[in-house]
């Protein structure tokens, strides 16, 4: 049996990084599919240095997305698949406004026909807060700042997922360090979602079991077979009937 459950993915920023690249990565991995992604990139994990001048970026960035019609070339962002997903997602939004999370951007239906909605940013969140534990699958981003390495990682394996995450830094013995220790079956560096089909793909903890894509996605197709050969070499049993 290959399972895969989804995600609660976390996309680590680090005052190392190129700033302007992990707005763009970060921005991707959260709106891209309407959000619909299991690997969704939906908690941006920030460093307290970078992070106003990050959240200021990111919401320039979030409001500069078109949403409407996807056969629109310009359209980046379309309708969500269905009215259970898209009451579903403003309900979500509707517990982040209600907590102590800061509303940034978005938070509200897209116009007032279709199953739109703006892509919406929280800031300030925190690890209590349901939209930073719990899968959405909407256009949904949760900010949350972090002091330390060690908080990031700690923060990054906090839910009862492991899908995905991605690590921005350009100190590439920190990149080692922090992917080293995050419980996800993919973890992209200084990008978001960039897939290979030779690379396996799934997840730790609740994200489900098996690997899809490469060798080891073949194998869970494949049942092992063992057979042993007598060439009729003298044998002796050791027991005499």
């Amino acid at each position: 049996v290959t399972l895969e459950l989804g995600g609660k993915s976390a996309n680590i920023v680090f005052p190392q990084a190129n700033l302007p690249e992990a707005v763009k990565w970060a921005a991707f991995g959260v709106y891209e599919n309407m959000g619909q992604s299991c690997s969704a990139g939906s908690r941006i994990l920030v460093h307290e240095e970078v992070y106003d001048e990050f959240v200021r970026l990111f919401v320039e960035a979030v409001k500069a997305i078109k949403v409407g019609d996807p056969l629109d070339q310009e359209t980046f962002q379309g309708a969500q698949v269905s009215k259970v997903q898209f009451d579903k997602i403003l309900g979500y939004i509707e517990e982040g406004k209600k907590s102590s999370a800061r509303l940034v951007a978005g938070g509200s239906r897209h116009g007032e026909k279709g199953y739109f909605i703006q892509p919406t940013v929280f800031a300030d969140v925190t690890m209590e807060h349901k939209i930073a534990q719990e899968e959405i699958f909407g256009p949904v981003a949760a900010i949350i700042k972090f002091k330390t390495e060690e908080e990031a990682i700690e923060i990054a394996n906090g839910t009862e997922y492991g899908l995905a995450a991605a690590v921005h830094s350009e100190n590439i013995s920190q990149v080692h360090r922090v992917t080293r220790r995050l419980k996800a079956g993919t973890i992209w560096v200084n990008q978001y979602v960039m897939l290979s089909h030779q690379c396996p793909f799934g997840g730790y903890k609740a994200s489900g079991w098996g690997r899809e894509l490469g060798v080891e996605g073949l194998e869970a197709y494949l049942q092992v077979k063992t057979v042993h050969h007598y060439y009729g070499d003298d044998f002796e049993w050791p027991i005499v009937l």
